[in-house]
């Protein structure tokens, strides 16, 4: 079993991870990432992951574990694997201006796109993510709301172990939650 968390950009991945950490489980991460001012509590990455499509098999590193996933890789995870998938929920018009000011933050260009054209190609994203996630047999998601588990954490982190079917300290993993940390 792989546990994959995954989501659009500035949805709540890092929480889910940092939640799952301490809620006991082991999660793939590398620390290569540091902590900044847009996620102060870390990122929760594993830059191996990035070479997903061009080594699915990296992903056996992942087993008994929890490993964040962007969404636009989801598709190159091979089918041989069983999956559980926290996918998180996060209001497009909060991601927009989160993003942006997390590329300002960092001093660096994001695409060329009005916040409308943004808004417009996250939500096309998202859906076609959503539509594939439906349709495979080696997975099973459950789709989290940010604002839910910002507002809910207790509730939402007895959700999560119930999916993932493991003994989580789920006091634990809801004192992760921080809605001071909310960006936008």
């Amino acid at each position: 079993m792989i546990t994959i968390v995954s989501g659009l950009p500035r949805s709540g991945t890092s929480l889910a991870m940092q939640m799952l950490a301490a809620g006991g489980m082991p999660v793939l991460t590398d620390g290569l990432r540091a902590a900044d001012v847009n996620n102060p509590r870390g990122y929760y990455e594993w830059e191996q992951i990035k070479r997903l499509p061009q080594e699915p098999g990296c992903i056996a590193e992942a087993e008994g574990k929890a490993v964040k996933v962007i969404s636009s890789l989801l598709s190159s995870l091979p089918a041989d694997f069983e999956y559980r998938l926290l996918f998180l929920l996060r209001p497009i018009e909060g991601i927009v201006p989160s993003q942006a000011a997390m590329i300002s933050n960092l001093g660096t260009q994001g695409p060329a796109l009005s916040a409308s054209a943004m808004t417009a190609a996250l939500a096309a994203h998202r859906n076609q993510v959503l539509s594939w996630l439906d349709q495979q047999a080696h997975l099973s998601a459950l789709r989290m709301d940010y604002l839910e588990l910002l507002a809910n954490p207790v509730a939402s982190a007895l959700k999560i172990a119930r999916f993932l079917g493991l003994p989580l300290d789920t006091e634990a993993m809801a004192h992760q939650a921080d809605p001071s940390l909310r960006h936008h």
